[in-house]
């Protein structure tokens, strides 16, 4: 994975911007990811693991209405928490995690319901809901890298497609 990361910052650090990361069933993996990479700190400004969903409201800003709805595991909230993190740690990237690694479903979802999502200098940019299988270990394996991969299509110029689908298209 540490290559999505490399490539990750070092296109943020080509482009002269920053990165913050929110994480909730991660706990921290992505921000671990990403500080493997030699130099990171060109870029990576830092992280919040809110796993209480307390702390996405009260630290990350996430709506408590949308929160007492919906739970914590839903897209409106990995975009709340994308640019929360980003506003928070006034960074010009803001990137998410959400969702259940198990071993139990969590607000309604099962098992492998997760939510990734991009905030970036023009809002959200994208957010991805992904249908995991395995154990909780590759399920958080599998989070990091998607939304690395989620952030690397984002800075690859990508956005204006993204925006679309954003905005109603798809």
């Amino acid at each position: 994975m540490t290559s999505a990361a490399a490539r990750v910052l070092g296109r943020l650090r080509e482009r002269g911007e920053t990165l913050a990361v929110a994480e909730s069933l991660t706990g921290g993996l992505v921000a671990a990811e990403l500080t493997e990479v030699p130099g990171a700190s060109h870029s990576f400004l830092g992280s919040v693991t809110a796993y209480a969903t307390p702390l996405k409201r009260d630290v990350l800003k996430v709506d408590g209405d949308l929160l007492a709805e919906r739970g914590a595991v839903d897209p409106d909230v990995a975009a709340a928490m994308a640019a929360g993190v980003r506003r928070v740690l006034g960074a010009d990237w803001g990137v998410s995690t959400t969702g259940v690694a198990g071993p139990e479903p969590q607000d309604g979802k099962p098992v492998g319901t997760v939510f990734v999502a991009v905030s970036g200098p023009g809002g959200v940019r994208k957010t991805a809901e992904l249908r995991l299988n395995g154990g909780r270990a590759d399920i958080r394996r599998e989070s990091v890298r998607s939304l690395l991969e989620l952030l690397s299509g984002e800075l690859a110029g990508n956005a204006g497609a993204q925006d679309t689908e954003q905005n109603g298209g798809n």
